[in-house]
Protein backbone atom coordinates (compact mmCIF):
# COMPACT_ATOMS: atom_id res chain seq x y z
CA UNK A 1 0.00 0.00 0.00
CA UNK A 2 0.70 3.62 -0.74
CA UNK A 3 -0.05 6.72 0.77
CA UNK A 4 -2.03 8.74 -1.84
CA UNK A 5 -1.24 11.77 -0.29
CA UNK A 6 2.24 11.47 -1.23
CA UNK A 7 1.76 11.34 -4.91
CA UNK A 8 -1.00 14.42 -4.65
CA UNK A 9 -0.12 17.90 -6.07
CA UNK A 10 -2.74 20.43 -5.18
CA UNK A 11 -4.25 22.12 -7.60
CA UNK A 12 -7.37 22.34 -9.00
CA UNK A 13 -9.53 18.86 -10.31
CA UNK A 14 -12.71 18.02 -12.27
CA UNK A 15 -16.22 17.33 -11.22
CA UNK A 16 -16.87 13.73 -11.71
CA UNK A 17 -20.70 13.92 -12.57
CA UNK A 18 -23.57 12.02 -11.56
CA UNK A 19 -23.14 9.29 -14.36
CA UNK A 20 -20.07 6.99 -12.16
CA UNK A 21 -20.41 4.78 -8.75
CA UNK A 22 -18.09 3.40 -6.63
CA UNK A 23 -17.93 -0.53 -7.41
CA UNK A 24 -14.82 -2.86 -5.08
CA UNK A 25 -12.22 -3.64 -7.16
CA UNK A 26 -12.95 -6.71 -8.65
CA UNK A 27 -10.61 -10.16 -7.63
CA UNK A 28 -9.39 -10.44 -11.13
CA UNK A 29 -7.76 -7.34 -11.15
CA UNK A 30 -4.21 -8.58 -9.27
CA UNK A 31 -2.33 -5.79 -10.30
CA UNK A 32 -4.80 -3.41 -8.36
CA UNK A 33 -5.17 -5.29 -4.81
CA UNK A 34 -3.23 -3.49 -1.57
CA UNK A 35 -2.55 -0.47 -3.42
CA UNK A 36 -4.17 1.52 -0.63
CA UNK A 37 -7.72 1.36 -1.45
CA UNK A 38 -10.46 -1.17 -2.90
CA UNK A 39 -13.21 0.73 -4.34
CA UNK A 40 -12.77 2.30 -7.69
CA UNK A 41 -15.03 4.46 -10.03
CA UNK A 42 -16.59 3.03 -13.26
CA UNK A 43 -16.67 4.63 -15.91
CA UNK A 44 -12.52 4.75 -15.39
CA UNK A 45 -10.24 6.89 -17.17
CA UNK A 46 -10.31 4.68 -19.79
CA UNK A 47 -13.61 4.71 -20.79
CA UNK A 48 -14.69 2.03 -19.53
CA UNK A 49 -17.91 1.27 -18.88
CA UNK A 50 -18.76 -2.13 -17.78
CA UNK A 51 -16.97 -3.87 -15.22
CA UNK A 52 -16.39 -6.94 -18.18
CA UNK A 53 -14.69 -4.80 -20.02
CA UNK A 54 -12.46 -3.38 -17.50
CA UNK A 55 -10.92 -6.69 -16.08
CA UNK A 56 -10.90 -8.02 -19.85
CA UNK A 57 -8.83 -4.60 -21.21
CA UNK A 58 -6.38 -4.58 -17.70
CA UNK A 59 -5.90 -8.56 -17.38
CA UNK A 60 -3.61 -7.60 -20.65
CA UNK A 61 -1.25 -5.11 -18.94
CA UNK A 62 -0.65 -7.62 -15.36
CA UNK A 63 1.81 -9.86 -17.11
CA UNK A 64 4.13 -6.22 -17.59
CA UNK A 65 3.03 -5.02 -14.12
CA UNK A 66 5.16 -8.54 -13.15
CA UNK A 67 8.06 -7.71 -14.86
CA UNK A 68 8.74 -4.52 -12.22
CA UNK A 69 9.80 -2.12 -15.05
CA UNK A 70 9.46 0.39 -13.33
CA UNK A 71 8.38 0.69 -9.43
CA UNK A 72 5.18 3.14 -10.82
CA UNK A 73 3.74 1.24 -13.31
CA UNK A 74 0.98 -0.51 -10.97
CA UNK A 75 0.24 3.08 -9.17
CA UNK A 76 -0.22 4.58 -13.22
CA UNK A 77 -2.00 1.49 -14.34
CA UNK A 78 -4.60 1.60 -11.90
CA UNK A 79 -5.39 5.62 -11.62
CA UNK A 80 -6.66 4.91 -15.27
CA UNK A 81 -8.33 1.24 -14.82
CA UNK A 82 -9.40 1.56 -11.21
CA UNK A 83 -9.69 5.05 -9.79
CA UNK A 84 -9.76 5.98 -6.46
CA UNK A 85 -13.11 6.42 -5.27
CA UNK A 86 -12.90 10.70 -4.38
CA UNK A 87 -14.91 13.61 -5.29
CA UNK A 88 -13.11 14.58 -8.52
CA UNK A 89 -10.99 12.23 -10.59
CA UNK A 90 -6.95 12.13 -9.80
CA UNK A 91 -5.03 11.49 -13.32
CA UNK A 92 -1.60 10.58 -13.01
CA UNK A 93 1.01 12.98 -13.96
CA UNK A 94 2.88 13.59 -17.15
CA UNK A 95 6.12 13.32 -15.40
CA UNK A 96 4.85 10.14 -14.35
CA UNK A 97 3.21 8.49 -17.50
CA UNK A 98 7.07 9.68 -18.67
CA UNK A 99 9.12 7.72 -16.01
CA UNK A 100 6.75 4.55 -16.72
CA UNK A 101 7.14 4.95 -20.33
CA UNK A 102 10.60 5.44 -20.87
CA UNK A 103 11.47 2.54 -18.61
CA UNK A 104 8.56 0.00 -19.90
CA UNK A 105 8.89 0.77 -23.44
CA UNK A 106 11.82 -1.74 -23.70
CA UNK A 107 9.65 -4.48 -22.27
CA UNK A 108 6.55 -4.00 -24.60
CA UNK A 109 9.13 -3.56 -27.43
CA UNK A 110 10.93 -7.05 -26.46
CA UNK A 111 7.35 -8.58 -26.58
CA UNK A 112 6.61 -7.15 -29.93
CA UNK A 113 4.31 -4.16 -28.50
CA UNK A 114 4.74 -0.44 -28.81
CA UNK A 115 4.13 2.17 -26.38
CA UNK A 116 -0.28 2.53 -26.64
CA UNK A 117 -1.12 5.58 -28.12
CA UNK A 118 -4.17 5.17 -25.44
CA UNK A 119 -1.34 5.88 -22.91
CA UNK A 120 -0.13 9.11 -24.99
CA UNK A 121 1.12 10.97 -21.88
CA UNK A 122 0.53 14.43 -23.37
CA UNK A 123 -3.03 13.91 -22.36
CA UNK A 124 -2.23 13.90 -19.13
CA UNK A 125 -1.84 16.89 -16.74
CA UNK A 126 1.33 19.06 -15.83
CA UNK A 127 2.69 18.18 -12.32
CA UNK A 128 1.25 21.67 -11.09
CA UNK A 129 -1.97 20.44 -11.77
CA UNK A 130 -4.01 17.94 -9.29
CA UNK A 131 -2.54 14.31 -10.36
CA UNK A 132 -0.54 11.58 -8.84
CA UNK A 133 3.30 12.32 -9.39
CA UNK A 134 6.15 9.86 -10.10
CA UNK A 135 8.61 9.54 -6.51
CA UNK A 136 11.48 8.03 -8.76
CA UNK A 137 14.09 10.45 -7.36
CA UNK A 138 12.98 9.71 -3.62
CA UNK A 139 12.66 5.78 -4.52
CA UNK A 140 16.61 5.55 -6.09
CA UNK A 141 17.61 7.14 -2.85
CA UNK A 142 15.72 5.04 -0.19
CA UNK A 143 16.58 1.84 -2.76
CA UNK A 144 18.96 -0.25 -3.99
CA UNK A 145 18.37 0.28 -7.38
CA UNK A 146 19.48 -3.21 -8.93
CA UNK A 147 20.88 -4.49 -12.53
CA UNK A 148 17.71 -4.72 -15.33
CA UNK A 149 16.98 -7.71 -17.26
CA UNK A 150 17.81 -7.05 -20.98
CA UNK A 151 15.46 -8.35 -23.57
CA UNK A 152 17.90 -10.72 -25.47
CA UNK A 153 18.32 -13.76 -28.18
CA UNK A 154 17.14 -17.39 -25.75
CA UNK A 155 20.12 -19.25 -25.69
CA UNK A 156 20.12 -22.56 -27.07
CA UNK A 157 18.94 -24.54 -24.33
CA UNK A 158 21.88 -27.46 -23.85
CA UNK A 159 21.22 -31.09 -22.55
CA UNK A 160 24.23 -32.73 -23.39
CA UNK A 161 27.26 -31.66 -21.55
CA UNK A 162 30.29 -32.49 -19.12
CA UNK A 163 30.66 -31.09 -15.53
CA UNK A 164 34.01 -30.17 -16.75
CA UNK A 165 32.67 -28.00 -19.40
CA UNK A 166 30.28 -26.61 -17.09
CA UNK A 167 32.77 -25.39 -14.60
CA UNK A 168 34.72 -23.55 -17.44
CA UNK A 169 31.33 -21.96 -18.60
CA UNK A 170 31.26 -20.88 -14.37
CA UNK A 171 34.53 -18.99 -14.48
CA UNK A 172 33.22 -16.90 -17.23
CA UNK A 173 30.37 -15.85 -15.77
CA UNK A 174 28.90 -13.53 -12.73
CA UNK A 175 26.21 -16.25 -11.69
CA UNK A 176 23.98 -19.15 -12.08
CA UNK A 177 20.30 -19.86 -10.74
CA UNK A 178 18.31 -23.24 -10.79
CA UNK A 179 15.13 -22.41 -12.16
CA UNK A 180 11.64 -24.43 -11.68
CA UNK A 181 9.47 -23.44 -14.78
CA UNK A 182 5.41 -24.53 -15.46
CA UNK A 183 3.17 -22.78 -17.08
CA UNK A 184 -0.05 -21.49 -14.54
CA UNK A 185 -3.55 -22.56 -16.05
CA UNK A 186 -5.76 -19.37 -16.16
CA UNK A 187 -8.87 -18.44 -17.72
CA UNK A 188 -6.98 -15.68 -19.76
CA UNK A 189 -4.85 -18.34 -21.57
CA UNK A 190 -1.34 -19.31 -20.44
CA UNK A 191 0.87 -15.88 -20.27
CA UNK A 192 1.18 -16.42 -16.68
CA UNK A 193 4.13 -19.17 -15.38
CA UNK A 194 5.29 -20.26 -11.71
CA UNK A 195 8.75 -18.98 -11.54
CA UNK A 196 10.97 -20.89 -8.62
CA UNK A 197 14.36 -19.70 -8.34
CA UNK A 198 17.47 -21.03 -6.12
CA UNK A 199 20.87 -19.31 -6.38
CA UNK A 200 23.30 -22.27 -7.16
CA UNK A 201 26.36 -19.13 -6.91
CA UNK A 202 27.52 -15.76 -7.61
CA UNK A 203 31.09 -15.05 -8.56
CA UNK A 204 31.39 -11.54 -8.52
CA UNK A 205 29.45 -7.95 -7.94
CA UNK A 206 27.50 -6.98 -4.58
CA UNK A 207 23.72 -8.63 -5.41
CA UNK A 208 22.59 -10.72 -2.44
CA UNK A 209 20.75 -14.46 -3.42
CA UNK A 210 17.35 -12.99 -3.12
CA UNK A 211 18.32 -10.44 -4.93
CA UNK A 212 19.59 -12.70 -7.84
CA UNK A 213 16.31 -14.50 -7.60
CA UNK A 214 14.22 -11.38 -8.22
CA UNK A 215 16.00 -10.21 -11.24
CA UNK A 216 16.37 -13.61 -12.87
CA UNK A 217 12.25 -13.89 -12.22
CA UNK A 218 12.02 -10.28 -13.97
CA UNK A 219 14.56 -11.48 -16.97
CA UNK A 220 12.02 -14.88 -17.37
CA UNK A 221 9.19 -12.74 -17.73
CA UNK A 222 10.71 -10.07 -20.29
CA UNK A 223 12.21 -12.85 -22.35
CA UNK A 224 9.10 -14.19 -22.45
CA UNK A 225 10.07 -15.74 -26.10
CA UNK A 226 12.52 -18.08 -23.68
CA UNK A 227 10.13 -18.77 -21.29
CA UNK A 228 7.66 -20.36 -23.53
CA UNK A 229 10.22 -22.85 -25.05
CA UNK A 230 11.66 -23.65 -22.14
CA UNK A 231 7.41 -24.77 -21.15
CA UNK A 232 6.37 -26.88 -23.75
CA UNK A 233 3.85 -28.23 -21.25
CA UNK A 234 2.36 -27.53 -18.00
CA UNK A 235 4.74 -30.05 -16.68
CA UNK A 236 7.24 -28.08 -14.31
CA UNK A 237 10.58 -28.47 -15.82
CA UNK A 238 14.12 -27.50 -14.12
CA UNK A 239 17.06 -25.51 -15.83
CA UNK A 240 20.22 -23.54 -14.64
CA UNK A 241 20.29 -19.86 -16.18
CA UNK A 242 24.24 -19.13 -15.93
CA UNK A 243 25.14 -15.38 -16.93
CA UNK A 244 27.05 -12.36 -16.26
CA UNK A 245 26.64 -8.56 -15.23
CA UNK A 246 27.74 -6.00 -17.09
CA UNK A 247 27.37 -2.01 -16.54
CA UNK A 248 23.81 -2.66 -15.13
CA UNK A 249 22.56 -5.13 -16.90
CA UNK A 250 21.60 -8.85 -16.60
CA UNK A 251 22.41 -11.37 -19.53
CA UNK A 252 21.94 -15.03 -19.43
CA UNK A 253 24.47 -16.44 -21.73
CA UNK A 254 23.73 -20.27 -21.30
CA UNK A 255 20.66 -22.04 -20.46
CA UNK A 256 21.12 -26.22 -19.15
CA UNK A 257 18.25 -28.33 -18.77
CA UNK A 258 18.61 -29.98 -15.28
CA UNK A 259 17.47 -33.39 -15.71
CA UNK A 260 16.92 -35.85 -12.96
CA UNK A 261 19.02 -38.59 -14.47
CA UNK A 262 21.51 -35.98 -15.35
CA UNK A 263 24.44 -35.85 -12.23
CA UNK A 264 26.76 -33.45 -14.58
CA UNK A 265 25.18 -30.39 -13.12
CA UNK A 266 24.48 -31.33 -9.85
CA UNK A 267 28.00 -32.75 -9.86
CA UNK A 268 29.48 -29.04 -11.40
CA UNK A 269 28.03 -27.11 -8.75
CA UNK A 270 29.61 -29.46 -6.09
CA UNK A 271 32.84 -29.02 -7.41
CA UNK A 272 32.38 -25.70 -8.07
CA UNK A 273 33.00 -24.50 -4.18
CA UNK A 274 36.47 -25.89 -4.57
CA UNK A 275 37.03 -25.26 -8.13
CA UNK A 276 40.17 -22.88 -9.49
CA UNK A 277 39.62 -20.99 -12.88
CA UNK A 278 42.73 -20.91 -15.25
Amino acid sequence: AFALSAFLRVATGFDIGLSTKCVVIPKEMDMCHKIGYSEMRLPNLMGHTSMAEVILKSTAWQHLVHTDCHPHMRTFLCSLFAPICLDTFIHPCRSMCVAVRDSCTPVLACHGHPWPGSLDCDRFPADEDMCLASLTKEYKHLHKVLPKPACQACPAVEEFFTHKRVLEVFCDNNFAVKVKLSKKRTVFGDREYNIECQVEFITQGSLLPYETQSVIQQWLLINENCTQRMTPTHRPMVYLLVGNIEEGIILVNQVYRWQRRDSQLTLATQKWRYHKCL
